[in-house]
């Protein structure tokens, strides 16, 4: 018991360093989490995941020519818009943000001007 007792406040200081640095943050203050695409992902995979999102949800009109999410008209950004819209459509669960390892859950909020991410 003596012996583990350097390690526990080793532990105790790291934690607590951890926690004010940032490195413990789940999500943002709310609790709010979202899901876009990973920058890695290929031209495909995002397709894939566009189509995929978009027909589950039916309703892809905000990365449509003249909707709030169209620009930049990129593969990753209209990704990111659909897969954030299932993922919070279906509860924010882990599992509905993989997208075949495409996705990842951020826990600072991606919406930019024009685009409001939910």
């Amino acid at each position: 018991m003596e012996n583990s007792l350097p390690i526990l406040i080793f532990a105790l200081i790291f934690m607590i360093f951890s926690i004010n640095s940032g490195m413990v943050k789940l999500a943002d203050a709310q609790g709010k989490t979202w899901c876009v695409a990973k920058p890695s992902s290929s031209e495909a995979e995002l397709t894939e995941n566009i189509n995929y999102a978009c027909g589950e949800l039916r309703d892809c009109r905000l990365i449509q020519p003249n909707g709030g999410c169209y620009s930049p008209n990129s593969y990753i950004n209209h990704a990111s818009v659909v897969m954030n819209l299932y993922y919070q459509s279906k509860g924010r669960n882990t599992w509905n943000c993989d997208f075949k390892n495409s996705g990842l859950i951020s826990t600072k909020d991606p919406s930019y001007y024009g685009c409001q991410y939910l």
